[in-house]
């Protein structure tokens, strides 16, 4: 016979919800920041170009920490998907555009999406080689977003209403 109140049940519950949440946490906090240093050393900058930003409201080209991921400021750290940005630098002249990307664990995989782009997994644990995957898929996102749009212009039909990337220009950073 058990002596556990429902309390005891809710709070082993909670707990269970918790340990969850955290794990959840580190492993998103964990990619973002192995993508954030490993898209820089991709694109064969020697000064940091890739920061880890807030994925929406304001934001300069400084890494965030924690504040760079959508549960920041949230009391019971919720389990599900976490979104983060990235401010990437896009000329030499400290022009920086955010790129928002979505992750959650799904098994044994962590499934992330670029937000207004392409869905990737990764099998846990995630193995350099498939980071360098996605450094390709987000590499082909950026440069294909600004071609597309210079394409339409060139062609008399740009504009559209399309929000598109949050632009900056910032003497903040390695810039």
């Amino acid at each position: 016979m058990s002596s556990a109140t429902r309390f005891d049940v809710l709070a082993k519950a909670a707990g269970r919800y918790g340990d969850a949440s955290l794990d959840n946490y580190a492993l998103v906090r964990s990619l973002a920041e192995r993508v954030a240093t490993g898209f820089c050393r991709y694109l064969g900058d020697d000064r940091k170009c890739v920061y880890l930003v807030p994925p929406e409201g304001p934001f300069t080209p400084v890494d965030h920490g924690s504040g760079a991921f959508s549960v920041s400021g949230q009391g019971f750290l919720p389990l599900g998907p976490i979104r983060f940005g990235l401010a990437v630098r896009v000329s030499d002249g400290g022009d920086w555009i955010r790129v928002v990307i979505s992750a959650e664990k799904e098994g044994p995989d962590l499934d992330v999406s670029i937000i207004g782009g392409r869905d990737f997994s990764f099998r846990l644990p995630v193995e350099e080689a498939r980071l360098t995957e996605f450094h390709d898929v987000l590499f082909e996102y950026l440069t294909d977003w600004f071609n597309d749009r210079a394409d339409h212009y060139a062609n008399g039909s740009y504009g559209g209403g399309e929000m598109g990337f949050e632009f900056i220009h910032s003497d903040e950073g390695d810039v």
